[in-house]
């Protein structure tokens, strides 16, 4: 009888449309490719609603590699325009790194405008946008935005409206951090080498690297931390198919769309 009432019950077209939904997932995680090269892929997204500091700044843009783990730490204002935000866009990114291949981002209303997408056209940039259903995708930077809401909240204590002043050494302290995935500091996997700070003065040196072996020994590190992010995306793949189920569709099936009420 129980079998019966479930074949009839997931027969039903109206149940199908009404009821709430009490099962895994559909489908297995799908990852972004890893990026061929420093800089080639970004994700970006904004901190916002902080302490209002003397320059008004309330919010700060974090732009994070998706290969080395580098972040941009930009101070900023809520209501800064659109026109003002592709000048730092700009000035922190292409003037640094060249322009993106593609960025990961938000359907927040300043990315979705007209211009920042006109922008990325004209720039030859392709624009990801992640959505509530997937939040792995902009995954990168949500998780750099919560070790910088960590050491933001320990400087807020400390310096109080003043957080602007010491978000550069925020910045220098978290790319200077090693990270878990790609097993080095986010700053020797763009660099090469270690950064020379009063910390490692003794095990930099001056050790100098010039031509075909500097080359060589850049690619040898970006092979192995692709390596190494591919261990990492197993390991979270892993983790997240255990709570979905595997499902496949065919160029034509019929699907129930889920929309939000």
């Amino acid at each position: 009888m129980k079998a019966d009432i479930a074949t009839y019950v997931s027969k039903c077209l109206t149940c199908a449309k009404v009821k709430a939904e009490h099962q895994r997932p559909s489908g297995l995680l799908v990852q972004p490719e890893i990026p061929q090269w420093k800089w080639d892929n970004i994700t970006m997204d904004f901190v916002t609603k902080l302490p209002k500091s003397s320059q008004g700044y309330d919010t700060i843009w974090v732009i994070v590699d998706r290969l080395t783990k580098s972040a941009i730490f930009t101070p900023m204002r809520e209501t800064d325009s659109m026109e003002k935000l592709a000048r730092m866009y700009l000035k922190e990114v292409v003037t640094r790194h060249g322009i993106p291949v593609s960025i990961i981002c938000d359907r927040d209303p300043r990315f979705a405008s007209n211009f920042w997408r006109s922008l990325q056209k004209a720039l030859g940039t392709n624009l990801d946008m992640s959505t509530a259903y997937h939040p792995q995708t902009d995954g990168q930077s949500e998780r750099t935005i919560q070790t910088l809401e960590d050491m933001l909240r320990a400087c807020v204590i400390d310096f109080g409206n003043g957080w602007v002043r010491h978000l550069p050494l925020v910045e220098f302290s978290y790319n200077n951090n090693y990270h878990a995935s790609i097993k080095a500091a986010p700053f020797e996997a763009l660099y090469g080498r270690k950064c020379r700070s009063p910390v490692c003065w003794a095990e930099v040196g001056q050790v100098q690297l010039t031509g075909p072996e500097m080359v060589q020994e850049t690619t040898e590190k970006v092979i192995q931390i692709k390596q190494r992010m591919q261990a990492a995306r197993d390991r979270q793949k892993s983790y997240a198919d255990l709570k979905r189920n595997p499902m496949e569709f065919q160029v034509g099936d019929k699907v129930m769309l889920k929309v939000s009420p």
